[in-house]
């Protein structure tokens, strides 16, 4: 289960990393301006020093930021490494920010709104640093990311938080089920509404969903058929809260396409109470067809599946004749970060160099069975259920995220009560629409909330 970018992940980590003597690595350094007033970027060496290491652990462990730290210390004579546990790391890390003794490298996880760190110059603003020599020196560190998905961590056009490991948002669907039945997974939304009466028809559940988390119904259909409609524009408008975007044709679109699949008897009976794992249930012992999640649904169902059990991703099923790409993809990306007020940012740079170099990132991909914003690991080895998504990323031309979740959280709860009473029939799409949109003035209207624009 998800919140903002991941949610439900467990425990979390705090990992001290205490750096010695050096063996090369750099970081950004500003010796001078050009005649156009950018800043002219050189690699400068990282002198020894200590580095703090505040991490948040989801559901791939804490061995494999343990396992890089050992690398890095043993590449770094001298370095002692401490590692320490706290389930809620940003309660810890929250009262460190105000104090102005943040750690050098910070990933809080869910619980920390990372926008409003930037916004009050907590964050150390790290588009400088971008353009040294990654870890293996032979391109810059910011092309060792995925651009697009490098981009989505800037704020008025400055890069504040780095990615890491990448989730990707769909459809999922049991191979085996399909092939015994002569079905394949739909591409279009008339395809799906066409499969959807197949299966109904053999007393299967054509979809279910994770009813009592509205927010998986709104990234596994919503947003997705609204970005088939109306393009990247109709999103970003919808998340900047321009005015009347919630209730533009591309939205109440999307909602009359989940309120024809409510009506058709479509959707599942009673997904509407069941828990993210219960609906997830219904789907691996087959009384469900297809289910829309995240890339984490096999880690967090394996141990139940039965054995007979497969599951495949395929995209949210686009409209014909809309604007969007249909290679666009939504994803969710859990950020790093520096502290503006680190004791030692360049050691920490270097530390998160090593942490994103292709060794690293490969072996990472290999171990924990996730996609990962890092270029240049195409050999790495996959697990099975990854390779469609994998490609997916590969071919997506568009890749966007849901940011409005973290910087108008009340918003969002309305948003996701909104959903709940279109599923329920309670409110019919233009009225959904008209709610959603209501909420969005009242933000708009607030100057207590800080406001963004994509």
């Amino acid at each position: 289960m998800v919140s903002n970018v991941l949610k439900g992940l467990g425990l979390a980590l705090t990992l001290s990393v205490m750096a010695g003597c050096n063996s090369g690595g750099s970081a950004a350094k500003v010796a001078a301006e050009d005649a156009d007033g950018q800043p002219i970027v050189v690699d400068t060496p990282v002198k020894p020093g200590a580095i703090e290491v505040q991490a948040f652990q989801g559901g791939y462990g804490i061995d494999a930021y343990k396992q890089a730290a050992t690398e890095y210390k043993e590449s770094h004579p001298g370095t002692k490494v401490k590692v320490d546990g706290s389930p809620r790391i940003w309660e810890q890390l929250r009262p460190r920010f105000i104090g102005g003794t943040p750690p050098d490298l910070a990933f809080p996880g869910w619980g920390m709104d990372h926008w409003a760190l930037a916004e009050e110059g907590q964050l150390r603003d790290l588009t400088a640093d971008l353009k040294t020599k990654s870890n293996e020196g032979d391109r810059t560190w910011g092309e060792s990311f995925d651009a697009n998905i490098l981009k989505l961590g800037q704020l008025d056009g400055k890069q504040y938080v780095l990615p890491y490991y990448v989730m990707l948002y769909g459809w999922w669907y049991d191979p085996g089920v399909f092939a015994k039945n002569g079905w394949t997974p739909p591409k279009t939304y008339a395809e799906l509404l066409t499969l959807c009466e197949k299966i109904k028809a053999k007393g299967i559940a054509p979809i279910t969903f994770q009813g009592k988390y509205p927010y998986y119904m709104i990234d596994g259909m919503l947003l997705p058929w609204a970005m088939s409609l109306g393009g990247e524009q109709a999103i970003k408008d919808a998340q900047s809260l321009k005015p009347g975007a919630w209730k533009a044709p591309a939205f109440l679109k999307a909602a009359e396409m989940i309120d024809e699949l409510r009506k058709k008897g479509y959707l599942q009976n009673g997904a509407v109470a069941m828990t993210h794992t219960e609906s997830q249930a219904e789907f691996v012992n087959g009384r469900a067809a297809m289910i829309p999640c995240g890339t984490w649904l096999d880690s967090e169902m394996k141990k139940v599946m039965p054995a007979t059990a497969k599951m495949e991703f395929f995209m949210p099923p686009v409209v014909t004749d809309g604007q969007g790409d249909p290679s666009a993809l939504l994803i969710g990306v859990e950020p790093w970060m520096i502290p503006a007020d680190a004791k030692n940012p360049l050691g920490a740079i270097d530390l998160f160099k090593y942490m994103t170099s292709k060794k690293v990132a490969k072996r990472f991909v290999e171990e924990k069975g996730t996609l990962m914003a890092i270029t240049g690991i195409d050999d790495a080895k996959i697990p099975e259920v990854l390779k469609v998504p994998a490609k997916a990323m590969a071919d997506s031309k568009v890749k966007y995220a849901v940011q409005y979740r973290q910087w108008y959280p009340a918003f969002d709860k309305e948003l996701q009560n909104s959903l709940t009473a279109l599923i329920s029939g309670e409110l019919t799409p233009a009225a959904f629409c008209d709610r959603v949109e209501a909420a969005a003035e009242k933000t708009r209207n607030d100057d207590s909330i800080k406001k963004h624009s994509l």
